[in-house]
């Protein structure tokens, strides 16, 4: 199944929520009901948030000069709107040229994903077009959880990436450490897998700070990116987990999962609003091929969709 197809059907219940609530409200609803007040409660609905709901809901009905307009009228709007908003949050992958290993960072709390994210990432960059043609390997740097690392190995058997792993409970940033020079031997791509215990504990806070600061030590330079990852499913709650390891570690990129598992698609738009992190890498699905680069262009038409007339 080609991507486009894959993210229509992923944000499905995202975009039957949003087009149906102003499809309701704009040609059934009452005609005395302001019309920026409806396609205000449908944004506040998928996730976006309501300051920014009342912004893009007045701008979209602007045109319409005081008659009511037609679904199809505001969708089209709402589509340069999302779009023009979206502005400067594509980013990809920064895979280094100059013969230096690139080295990945992958943050989050337990349960976003960061481990499967970690192997799909991989096995993109190891896959058909051959974007990375040296060894990947993988840093199993949270060493809290036994699981978490039979994970990573599991992932790395599968894709043929190296694991650099310590016992249960050894310091996450010797792992690191260790991971780095073995890349530097090798060359290619190092993942770095972290905890994820709750954003709030500030013990996982200095945790990350140490591991980078570990990392640019040995390396004499900056990690090269720095991911969080989020679960599209948890909303807003989300935002303040980005604020938290933005503060932390000085993101460079967010890698939203489990949009098809949400009916709030809108969350994407108030991501960037807030955090004004690029947006690398949406996930709408358990395959591979279900994590893809952000393209606003796609995302908003997927979104926007208008649904078929029966």
């Amino acid at each position: 199944m080609a991507w486009r197809d894959r993210l229509r059907s992923g944000l499905g219940r995202s975009r039957s929520g949003l087009v149906k609530s102003l499809q309701s409200g704009l040609e059934a609803g009452s005609p005395s009901r302001d019309p920026a007040e409806l396609v205000e409660e449908a944004l506040i609905a998928s996730d976006i948030g309501p300051s920014l709901a009342m912004t893009i809901a007045e701008e979209a009905v602007s045109s319409a000069r005081g008659r009511r307009p037609s679904l199809d009228e505001v969708l089209d709007q709402l589509r340069g709107i999302l779009v023009q908003r979206l502005e400067g949050c594509e980013k990809p992958l920064r895979l280094r040229v100059d013969g230096e290993p690139t080295v990945i960072l992958l943050c989050g709390v337990n349960g976003a994903g960061k481990t499967t994210t970690l192997a799909k990432l991989s096995t993109q960059l190891l896959g058909a077009d051959r974007s990375v043609d040296r060894p990947v390997v993988f840093a199993a740097a949270d060493t809290f959880r036994a699981a978490a690392i039979e994970q990573l190995e599991i992932w790395g058997t599968r894709v043929g990436a190296e694991l650099v792993r310590h016992q249960i409970g050894a310091d996450p940033s010797a792992v690191v450490y260790d991971a780095i020079g073995r890349v530097e031997r090798t060359g290619g791509v190092l993942f770095i897998d972290t905890a994820g215990r709750l954003q709030t504990n500030h013990n996982l806070m200095e945790e990350l700070q140490k591991i980078e600061r570990t990392a640019e030590k040995r390396l004499g330079r900056p990690i090269d990116d720095r991911l969080l990852v989020l679960d599209a499913t948890t909303g807003q709650n989300g935002l303040s987990q980005g604020r938290r390891f933005h503060e932390a570690v000085d993101l460079t990129g967010i890698v939203l999962t489990k949009l098809d598992g949400t009916a709030r698609g809108g969350i994407v738009v108030s991501v960037w609003e807030q955090l004004r992190v690029p947006l690398m890498y949406i996930g709408v699905g358990e395959t591979q091929d279900d994590l893809h680069p952000f393209s606003a262009h796609e995302f908003v038409d997927a979104l926007l969709e208008r649904p078929a007339q029966s």
